[in-house]
């Protein structure tokens, strides 16, 4: 992994664009194209209430309004649509399935608890 001091950063459709300290020209910018940005999370934009950054989604306890416990959210994905929480079932799930649940509030997203580390969500167990 290569570190660097970014001039700029700028969104730019789906991804970033940022400017490393040292690149004086579009020669030397093009040895960085298609790196992966990483940035501090105290870096980070703060979020209104109710938004969250998928780091803080990941690992949190899934569990419906029956009080069923799906697993836990191993990673997101972006459909374009919605994102999807990705539940992975563990040894206390109710069955061994993977679940794919929208994230879409309040329809199917009933509530995030970040300080209990769990996702409350309307939906069924046969889906």
């Amino acid at each position: 992994m290569q570190s660097f001091e970014a001039v700029s950063v700028k969104v730019h459709g789906k991804g970033l664009i940022a400017l490393p300290q040292d690149c004086q020209d579009r020669d030397q910018a093009q040895l960085y194209v298609g790196y992966e940005i990483w940035a501090d999370s105290e870096q980070l934009p703060s979020l209104e209430a109710g938004e969250f950054y998928w780091r803080q989604l990941e690992g949190l306890k899934v569990i419906n309004e029956m009080g069923q416990y799906f697993g836990i959210v191993d990673h997101l994905l972006e459909t374009g649509a919605n994102d999807v929480l990705v539940v992975k079932a563990d040894k206390d799930s109710i069955d061994d399935r993977e679940r794919l649940i929208p994230y879409v509030e309040p329809q199917y997203i009933r509530e995030v608890d970040l300080q209990q580390g769990k996702i409350f969500v309307n939906w069924d167990a046969q889906y």
